[in-house]
């Protein structure tokens, strides 16, 4: 059994985007892996029309050639939860290497949804019918 060793790397892919779209933060713990690919993640319509925000937490198995193999969700809303999945199982990490062989890990990937702060002030000043 390999011991995973975890440190934290955070990405933010804010700067992506104009201020208008939806933000989403993303934070991976490896330990001498490093994401290659990130595909960002699509805020689910139905998500953005309930103003739903919050962090989807994803366990991922990562191969010895470091495309995702498997994804398991920790925690999260479940109209945030595919969109997440959907991302995250496009992501590619440099392989991690103990003694100079390629193994399988497995790291915990974080996805922080959040609605522009402009479209959650429109939608909660308008009147109800």
């Amino acid at each position: 059994m390999i011991a995973v060793l975890v440190s934290s790397i955070m990405v933010s892919l804010s700067a992506f985007g104009q201020n208008t779209k939806p933000n989403v933060r993303i934070s991976c713990p490896l330990l001498q892996s490093h994401p290659l690919k990130i595909v960002r993640p699509t805020y689910p319509e139905l998500a953005r029309q309930t103003l739903v925000e919050g962090r989807v937490s994803l366990i991922c198995l990562v191969g010895r050639d470091g495309s995702v193999e498997r994804i398991d969700v920790k925690k999260g809303h479940p109209l945030l939860i595919r969109g997440a999945m959907e991302a995250v199982s496009q992501w590619k990490f440099k392989p991690l290497r103990l003694n100079g062989k390629a193994v399988e890990m497995e790291t915990t990937v974080n996805i922080d949804f959040q609605l522009p702060k402009n479209q959650k002030d429109t939608t909660s000043t308008k009147p109800h019918a």
